[in-house]
């Protein structure tokens, strides 16, 4: 049964390493230039800092996420695991909840304020902005279902233990 859960969670973890790198290269490489009238303009991730947050926090749990898979079972840095776990959730629900915001303005624009959408003219960049934040979204959820299964792996045994 112990060695079941072992395996589930290396393939948990596994796959939110794998989503939150998906993350990253799909929005880094999401950039497409385009002519309006006499002007071009070229779109790209890194001219939003919303987007730049999102690469950024994305790197660093992939950087996490890499380093988890290699602590052995029985370490007792598990426990600092579900501190860091509950750290980078937040985080990524952080970062997904800023892109989104300014994808949704990139793809419906704010009459208001007088902000025109530009999915329009740069369709292939927003399909791979959506594309990165879809990933991104997955990967907040795998991280959600990570930091409950180890916070009941860490606190289990001390609600279980008799007086």
């Amino acid at each position: 049964m112990a060695e079941t859960k072992r395996i589930f969670t290396f393939l948990l973890r596994f796959i939110a390493f794998c989503t939150t790198l998906s993350a990253v290269i799909i929005m880094v490489s999401s950039r497409q230039r385009a002519t309006v009238l006499v002007f071009s303009f070229e779109a790209k991730y890194s001219d939003t800092p919303a987007f730049k947050y999102f690469v950024i926090v994305n790197a660093i749990v992939s950087i996490y996420g890499f380093l988890v898979l290699f602590l052995p079972s029985k370490s007792l840095l598990w426990r600092l695991v579900v501190a860091l776990d509950a750290v980078f959730t937040i985080l990524l629900t952080s970062s997904i909840s800023a892109a989104l915001a300014i994808a949704y303005v990139g793809e419906k624009g704010n009459p208001i304020a007088g902000w025109l959408p530009i999915c329009d003219q740069v369709t292939k960049y927003c399909n791979q902005v959506k594309g990165a934040l879809i990933v991104g979204f997955i990967s907040v959820v795998l991280y959600m279902l990570l930091f409950l299964y180890s916070l009941h792996t860490v606190l289990s045994p001390l609600l279980l233990e008799k007086s």
